[in-house]
C-alpha cells in the first residue's frame, strides 16, 4: 500500500498544513496516484488558480514487482515554473522534468513541488507500506 498526504503552503501560512488531504493505493501493479489541478484524473487536487502545478503534475504508479516510483510529468510549457524534490531520510534528489525516480521500499518520504517565482509549495508525503 502507498499512503499519499498533500499539503499546499504558500508564505503567508508560515508552515502550516491546513486543507491536508490523503489518498491511498493497493501496491499492485499498475496501481497509480496522481496529483494535479484536473480533478477528473488526480487523486490529490491542488488550488486551481496554483499554475506553477500541471494539470496532472505527479505520478505515483507501482510496477510489477509491487515497487512504486514518481513520475514529474512534462506538461504543456517547454519550461517548468516549478522545481521538484525528493527527500526520504537523509536521501535527498531533485526530479528532472518528465523524470522518474524510484520510492523507497517500505520507507517514507516527501516530495515537494516548489513555485520558482512566489514562497507555495505543494508537499506531498508518501508511506510505503512494505
Amino acid at each position: 500500500m502507498l499512503e499519499l498526504t498533500m499539503a499546499a503552503v504558500s508564505g503567508t501560512d508560515g508552515g502550516a498544513t491546513a486543507g491536508m488531504l490523503m489518498a491511498d493505493a493497493p501496491s499492485e501493479p499498475g496501481a497509480v496516484l496522481r496529483v494535479g489541478r484536473d480533478r477528473a484524473v488526480c487523486r490529490l487536487v491542488t488550488p486551481d488558480d496554483w499554475l506553477f502545478v500541471s494539470r496532472v503534475h505527479l505520478e505515483f504508479a507501482c510496477g510489477p514487482d509491487g515497487t512504486w516510483q514518481v513520475t514529474w510529468l512534462r506538461g504543456s510549457q517547454p519550461d517548468p515554473s516549478s522545481e521538484v524534490r525528493l527527500t526520504a531520510g537523509e536521501y535527498a534528489q531533485s526530479l528532472a522534468y518528465g523524470g522518474t525516480v524510484p520510492l523507497p521500499r517500505g520507507g517514507s518520504g516527501e516530495v515537494v513541488v516548489q513555485d520558482r517565482t512566489s514562497p507555495r509549495s505543494i508537499n506531498v508525503g508518501f508511506y510505503h507500506e512494505a
